[in-house]
């Protein structure tokens, strides 16, 4: 495909998934299924690019001073990809591109100037043959409103501001990032030395914080993400796919080994196969679910990765948690949330987020906070996780349970001393850990 084909192919997508409420991926399949004439590097570049618009939606239609996709895209080759005026001019003129672009158009990419770049002044023939000149960028973003410059939506402005005060601008800005690959090493079944070396062609590297913890970089927009999940190693059950803020959460759990552990909301078993992990196959670990299609993959995962301590929960049998009342000396919740977190990987789940939407979490948090309480020992230990950055799923979800819940007290984190908050949570953040947005408390149950 040539670029106007491919830019049209990202607008088609996007518009998809605005005015049929479609998530990204099942737009991007759409599209694919119907273009059989696209190859990978094709579906790679439509890909990227509709996901960075995405990301910074608001900002780039503040740019054109227009609210459409297609302005988007074009604000996103200029801003974000940095394609000069005349390329982006030259593709959309394509017979398979967007149509031509109009003078306007033409005009405020011409003064965008290139991403990062300082103001400077261009000059240019626009399409009438005169030669224009102008110092960009046109549009000053240090005028607009906090949730433009910050791109997310306009309503969770008082959630930004609590959660994050005067940086929530630059923490906006880091969550329209495009996200790296992170690895954990499966110490079931290698280490980190056999696991770099395997990857070495992928450009695998420490992560840093945890000893187990690698890092892809991200690649390059209009390039496919390093296929890890298709590499030897990882059919040999030698690491698995996990944010590294998702492997400190699990993390804080602390020393499990030869303990009973309850992994509450187990879904996939992400968090469930790093806890069996730090576990070193003793103990025993209890996996559950209220929702047992979520729980469908755990069996085969658990048994690539090596993990002979498991045992399933299931709720399509009758009482599936009967008889581990009061008997766990570490209960697991990774709280059903709304996910923000996961801004970089997920950019149109941030647009998708209604009230109503996190209201029902919530909900579902409190019930789930108050069930998963009943089965820890006196003296046991609960962790309370969400991949969500606000302050209502998080501090003040567990500021309501400990006054319902006398017989918990709040425990402060000190494994990540530089992400700790002053009350003792663990908050991480793509601006100050280079992480996926995770929230975690320590909950001890008095003896």
């Amino acid at each position: 495909m040539r670029d106007g084909g491919r830019i049209a192919a990202a607008i088609q997508v996007l518009d998809d998934i605005e005015l049929r409420h479609k998530p990204v991926r099942q737009a991007l399949k759409t599209w694919s299924d119907g273009a059989r004439y696209a190859g990978s590097k094709d579906r790679a570049w439509v890909s990227g690019l509709a996901l960075d618009v995405l990301r910074r939606q608001r900002s780039l239609a503040f740019m054109m001073g227009e609210e459409s996709n297609r302005a988007r895209a074009l604000a996103a080759l200029r801003a974000v990809w940095g394609w000069e005026p005349d390329r982006i001019l030259e593709a959309c003129a394509d017979p398979h591109g967007p149509g031509a672009l109009s003078g306007d158009e033409f005009e405020v990419l011409f003064r965008l100037g290139s991403p990062g770049a300082p103001p400077v002044v261009y000059a240019a023939v626009d399409k009438l043959g005169e030669v224009t000149e102008a110092t960009g960028p046109k549009y000053d973003l240090s005028k607009a409103k906090a949730d433009v410059r910050g791109d997310y939506p306009d309503w969770i402005e008082a959630s930004m501001a609590r959660t994050f005060g005067k940086d929530r601008v630059e923490e906006g800005i880091a969550f329209a990032q495009r996200a790296p690959v992170d690895l954990r090493v499966n110490r079931l079944k290698s280490d980190a030395y056999e696991v770099l070396k395997a990857l070495e062609g992928m450009g695998a590297e420490p992560a840093g914080v945890l000893p187990d913890a690698l890092r892809v970089p991200a690649p390059a927009a209009a390039e496919r993400a390093a296929a890890v999940e298709i590499h030897p190693a990882f059919a040999m059950g030698w690491f698995e796919v996990q944010d590294l803020g998702s492997q400190m959460a699990a993390a804080v759990a602390g020393d499990v080994k030869g303990c009973q552990v309850l992994d509450y909301c187990a879904g996939g078993g992400g968090k469930t196969l790093a806890l069996a992990a730090a576990m070193g196959n003793t103990g025993k670990i209890y996996a559950y679910d209220s929702d047992a299609r979520r729980m469908t993959d755990i069996i085969p995962r658990a048994t690539r990765a090596g993990v002979t301590n498991l045992e399933l929960r299931t709720p399509l049998n009758k009482e599936p948690l009967n008889g581990l009342q009061e008997t766990m000396d570490m209960v697991f919740v990774d709280a059903p949330c709304t996910g923000s977190g996961t801004w970089r990987r997920h950019p149109d789940a941030k647009w998708r987020l209604t009230p109503d939407t996190l209201q029902r979490r919530l909900n579902e948090q409190r019930k789930v906070l108050d069930q998963a309480s009943e089965f820890v020992k006196p003296g046991g230990r609960m962790v309370y996780v969400t991949c969500s950055f606000f302050a209502e799923e998080n501090e003040q979800q567990v500021e309501a349970f400990l006054a319902r819940n006398s017989a918990f007290k709040l425990s402060k984190i000190d494994l990540f001393p530089d992400f700790t908050t002053p009350q003792g949570y663990l908050r991480l953040s793509p601006r100050k850990a280079g992480t996926d947005g995770f929230f975690a408390a320590l909950l001890d149950r008095k003896k």
